[in-house]
């Protein structure tokens, strides 16, 4: 067997040093003193202590010479009591602070084994498929009931939909009130359009109010001095007079578009 195996013969001459380093060496210089197919033994350069190595630890040799050739260590090696072993480093715990319990420590004593695994069943389709439905129906009723009420409120303003409002919506009115007192009580009209009468002088003074679905007749000489007389819908029904005897007169009035 020679003295030096194959692969490590550029050794013979000069001095290496290993990468990485071996633990608890100081001084990272050696000379090969001999090798095998299993094991290598170098002498330290500044002690001369001898060491044997692993052939299964010794990695490639490096080509470049300057300062000195390098020997890679495939795992990082501790020179220990005489013998070079694997270097295992050891983890040092932090100490813990005053009063401070970490979730490894409280672990076992609050979750002695692993929680049981609980099955899940999946929600059968036709189930789901009945509650969709469900759901959808009780949604389009509440829509439904929604329109129901906005429809009967409509009615009530009569708009939109051919309804006139109850007499009793309206304020109370007489023969005195003239337009100004109306437009006290019910507002500005949509519109006010004065008529001449066919049967005799004066006229008659239409102010309409389509919210409400009325139209007030005031009767008069003129425009201006024109008091109230009766109430229509929007039909040129006689829905409020204040006179009987007037009810052919406001008959005559135009009838409501």
């Amino acid at each position: 067997m020679p003295i030096i195996a194959a692969g490590l013969a550029e050794l013979r001459h000069g001095r290496f040093s290993f990468y990485p380093a071996i633990v608890g060496v100081h001084h990272n210089e050696w000379i090969l003193r001999r090798a095998s197919w299993t094991d290598i033994v170098v002498a330290n350069a500044k002690t001369s202590e001898e060491i044997c190595i692993p052939r299964r630890f010794v990695g490639e040799v490096s080509s470049i010479e300057a300062p000195y050739r390098i020997v890679g260590l495939v795992k990082e090696l501790e020179y220990r009591e005489g013998v070079v072993l694997p270097h295992r480093r050891v983890v040092l715990e932090m100490p813990r602070a005053v009063g401070d319990f970490s979730q490894s420590s409280l672990r076992p004593r609050l979750y002695p084994r692993p929680a049981g695994v609980v099955a899940i069943r999946a929600e059968p389709d036709s189930e789901s498929r009945f509650r969709r439905v469900l759901r959808g129906s009780v949604a389009a009723g509440f829509l439904v009931c929604l329109a129901v009420m906005f429809v009967v409120r409509d009615a009530h303003l009569g708009t939109g939909f051919g309804w006139t409002s109850a007499s009793s919506r309206l304020p109370n009115l007489n023969a005195g009130d003239d337009y100004d007192s109306i437009f006290k009580k019910l507002g500005s009209p949509a519109s006010d359009r004065w008529i001449d009468s066919q049967n005799g002088p004066g006229g008659y003074r239409r102010l309409w109010y389509p919210r409400r679905g009325v139209a007030l007749i005031l009767t008069g000489a003129s425009r201006n001095n024109a008091r109230y007389a009766g109430t229509l819908n929007r039909n040129g029904e006689i829905i409020h007079s204040v006179d009987a005897g007037l009810s052919n007169e406001l008959y005559s009035a135009p009838v409501i578009h």
